[in-house]
């Protein structure tokens, strides 16, 4: 049994798009012209972002963020991904979607990966569109407090 953690990546014109918004997979799986399947590490950090749409319109619009399941750890279920991973951001509706990949626009704007940034950015960054609010800028300065806590941690 792997513990890598698996997402399923589905594209079908003008119905259903899941795709990576960022991360660092390990291996990539090509099931056929519509289907992918990317393997995680246990940690790692993805993005996953979901629209789903019908003859009237948009369906579902839904990013998620999560750290790839770690053995021994609790994680949560999210369709498409095996077995799941802990939730640092999820939020629905095309708006705040969209507010979500602004902000990791402007992290890889600062020249960070946003699987790098740090984990408790994104639970901010959830928190605050969850009610409406905007999120603080994620810095270089924040970036670089987090790499010191993670090396002095490990």
């Amino acid at each position: 049994m792997s513990d890598l953690t698996t997402v399923e990546l589905l594209w079908l014109e003008k119905r259903i798009e899941n795709r990576l918004r960022f991360g660092n997979p390990v291996s990539e799986r090509i099931l056929d012209g519509n289907r992918r399947v990317l393997s995680f590490t246990p940690g790692s950090i993805f993005a996953f972002v979901r629209w789903t749409s019908n003859d009237f319109g948009t369906v579902l619009s839904r990013v998620d963020i999560l750290r790839a399941a770690t053995p021994g750890r609790p994680y949560s279920t999210v369709p498409w991904i095996s077995p799941g991973g802990e939730s640092l951001l999820r939020l629905s509706s095309w708006p705040k979607v969209e507010r979500v990949l602004q902000t990791i626009d402007a992290v890889e704007a600062l020249g960070i990966n946003p699987a790098d940034a740090a984990p408790d950015y994104w639970h901010h960054v959830h928190n605050r569109l969850s009610v409406n609010e905007t999120p603080r800028p994620y810095t270089r300065s924040r970036h670089q407090i987090w790499l010191n806590r993670r090396r002095i941690a490990s």
